[in-house]
């Protein structure tokens, strides 16, 4: 399910339970997002307060996740540290689990400061109650495998909160055009942890619908919204796909 508007607005009207929720807010960089492709597409991404701004919409979230429900969002250096701290304040800092990073290592470096290659996913949970697969966490290679010998070094090693993950190829078949895509890959380990087949998950600021295609690839229900007519209709394309 697709649904153009605020998710201020939309979320009120949702009568379903959500056992995940994800959310890629808008960073706060001050100037506006635009795609590398398509001139006309864009958001702006400036606020004056944006923990503020994602209050009363995150409340919402919260209010739609079942009890055992959790809520993934997705952040960059600017805003984390504030945000962190409202969402103390909604679902409790005993509820806080962790601060996954997202490393990557793509674009320019600068050379008055160190170069920002990763983001910040703040996961916080309903309750003590939660679903965390831990078989499904994706298993990487040992550094050093001398260190920890063969039968180890085969069968590797879980991942830590730091994800290791490429961007969105620049010209690869995933891109779909639209500004700050994240990649599926990083988003189906998520999925695959965070929540079962058929769960209710939901992405109030869906964009292109990475999140829904990780959901749907991997057999969850998705609510997707985004106040952009043109991530509705790249998200709609994107998925009809997946329609049975």
């Amino acid at each position: 399910m697709l649904y153009l508007g605020d998710c201020l607005e939309v979320l009120p009207t949702i009568k379903y339970k959500v056992d995940l929720a994800y959310a890629d807010v808008p960073y706060n960089t001050g100037h506006a997002q635009v795609s590398t492709r398509d001139k006309g597409l864009s958001y702006e991404d400036s606020f004056e307060d944006l923990p503020t701004y994602l209050k009363p919409r995150i409340e919402l979230v919260y209010d739609l996740l079942g009890n055992s429900g959790a809520l993934l969002l997705h952040l960059d250096y600017r805003e984390v540290h504030y945000v962190k701290v409202m969402l103390d304040g909604i679902f409790g800092r005993s509820n806080f689990r962790n601060e996954i990073i997202w490393a990557y290592d793509y674009g320019g470096r600068p050379k008055n400061k160190w170069p920002c290659k990763h983001d910040n996913i703040l996961w916080y949970t309903k309750s003590n109650n939660y679903t965390f697969n831990y078989e499904e966490i994706d298993r990487i290679p040992y550094m050093s495998p001398l260190l920890v010998g063969p039968e180890k070094t085969k069968a590797m090693k879980t991942m830590t909160d730091v994800h290791w993950h490429t961007i969105v190829p620049t010209q690869g078949k995933e891109r779909t055009g639209y500004p700050t895509q994240k990649p599926v890959g990083l988003l189906k380990n998520l999925v695959r942890v965070h929540s079962n087949p058929e769960d209710m998950l939901l992405d109030p600021f869906c964009g292109a619908s990475s999140f829904g295609a990780a959901a749907l690839e991997l057999g969850r229900e998705y609510i997707g919204i985004d106040i952009n007519h043109q991530a509705i209709e790249i998200s709609t394309e994107r998925l009809n796909r997946f329609s049975k």
